[in-house]
């Protein structure tokens, strides 16, 4: 016979697995999921949960709990949302600790699950439960090995006193051998950035050459502009400006005896200032 509580949350579970499979309502699952853990409480540690009759029912209401919320997109919020029915990652249930795993291997975050998977199998409780060796095989191919941890690997598998000589070679066989692929993939990478570098500098120098030519022409087309005014005749320059000077400022337009002399300066300097613009090289007069 179920406990009130256990009852209760038996219940929740099957609402909520209905949720989750038939409807698809995933805020729902979740609701339900949480108003079972509530009703069941906390056990004071992973082996006294493991004899409680609840201790299934409250594994199952998480794992559907978690799978709605990843089907929610909130898979960052799994791991916080387990903890907080079970406190610690030691006292977590395998069947969690191996859908996190899962779960936040397959969402490329399994830095998350660093210092919760250590802990579990660090705790000598847990490396006497027949999943600890799977746990650890799959801890070390999802988290670990991935990010590069091969010392911490190492330091892990030979402080598990429950694995016997021949399962730790095998488990520091495929870290060497993870090692030896992230050695090469590194080897690799660093080859293919030396031989993109090169071809790099190769196009930048391509650009540079054509720029560097488009200012040589640039300069060579302004210098040969500043020649053309430098050849005009300084004086006829000099004599063409001294004349606009008298005509606008020295002499005023509206006294009448300044008129004929106006008009002569203008011819003056209409003659003078063709003579600057367009010189013309006139035939030497004949006797």
């Amino acid at each position: 016979a179920w406990a009130p509580g256990p009852a209760q949350a038996a219940a929740l579970l099957e609402e909520a697995a209905d949720l989750l499979v038939l409807h698809r309502d995933f805020a729902a699952a979740v609701q339900r999921c949480e108003a079972g853990c509530d009703s069941l409480g906390t056990g004071p540690g992973p082996g006294h949960e493991r004899c409680e009759p609840f201790a299934e029912v409250k594994c199952s209401l998480c794992v559907v709990g978690i799978q709605a919320l990843a089907e929610m997109n909130q898979w960052r919020e799994v791991l916080s949302w387990v903890l907080q029915y079970y406190h610690v990652p030691e006292h977590l249930p395998p069947k969690v600790l191996e859908l996190c795993m899962l779960l936040y291997s397959k969402v490329s975050e399994p830095q998350v699950m660093l210092e919760v998977g250590s802990s579990w199998l660090r705790a000598q409780a847990n490396q006497r439960l027949p999943e600890f060796g799977s746990l650890l095989e799959l801890y070390l191919a999802q988290v670990l090995l991935p990010l590069g941890q091969f010392e911490g690997a190492e330091e892990l598998v030979r402080g598990c006193v429950v694995l016997d000589h021949e399962q730790q070679l095998e488990f520091l066989g495929t870290i060497c051998e993870s090692r030896c692929r992230w050695t090469q993939q590194e080897e690799t990478r660093s080859a293919a950035e030396e031989q993109q570098d090169p071809a790099t500098e190769t196009v930048l120098g391509v650009l540079s050459q054509k720029l560097l030519t488009m200012l040589t022409l640039l300069r060579r087309a302004l210098r040969s502009m500043s020649n053309h005014f430098y050849l005009l005749p300084y004086k006829k320059m000099l004599l063409a400006t001294f004349l606009l000077y008298l005509v606008v400022v020295r002499l005023d337009p509206a006294s009448p005896t300044s008129l004929p002399f106006i008009y002569k300066l203008v011819q003056l300097f209409r003659q003078a200032w063709a003579a600057v613009l367009s010189p013309v090289h006139r035939p030497p007069i004949r006797d």
